[in-house]
């Protein structure tokens, strides 16, 4: 077995774990970090649900190595909000309805965190586009959109707040 250390930054902060060369990203943060809201969903790279952020950027975490993350930012479902301070497309997901049995949620909300930071007013068009490599079996996606789009009015007036009290 060739083992090896690595050390990632995850939510913020460092973990370290003597991990076989060959751990999937997805395994090192289920299995060695107990993170367990990246879910494991096709093995293939297909369904998205193991999505996070690796420096800011969403990624399949069934793609990638633990070892080609060394050193790197990986932000998961758990790092984006807290309890009883949700992000707002976890709020948006809640209030709109847009998860039933919530394996596709963490992934969908991750894809959806990368869009609205790049695109701060999506239109439905492209909300599906963006989420095109993250399947869910079980709402249709017209209420994933509508999250979406709540989230998006939400971090947008929250956004306009502080300017328009400078006023």
């Amino acid at each position: 077995m060739n083992k090896q250390n690595v050390t990632i930054h995850v939510n913020g902060e460092a973990r370290t774990a003597n991990v076989e060369a060959r751990t999937l990203l997805v395994h090192f943060l289920r299995d060695e970090l107990e993170l367990t809201g990246t879910h494991v969903g096709c093995d293939t790279s297909q369904c998205g649900a193991c999505t996070v952020h690796l420096d800011g950027n969403a990624v399949k975490s069934c793609t990638l190595f633990a070892v080609q993350a060394e050193g790197r930012q990986v932000t998961t479902i758990e790092g984006i909000g807290k309890i009883g301070e949700l992000h707002a497309l976890q709020t948006g997901f809640w209030e709109e309805h847009g998860l039933q049995c919530g394996f596709c949620t963490p992934g969908m909300i991750m894809s959806s965190a990368e869009l609205l930071k790049t695109n701060a007013n999506p239109s439905d068009e492209e909300i599906r586009h963006a989420l095109e490599g993250n399947f869910c079996r079980c709402t249709g996606y017209h209420n994933i959109v509508k999250a979406v789009q709540h989230a998006a009015g939400a971090m947008s007036s929250t956004q306009a707040a502080p300017a328009a009290a400078d006023d």
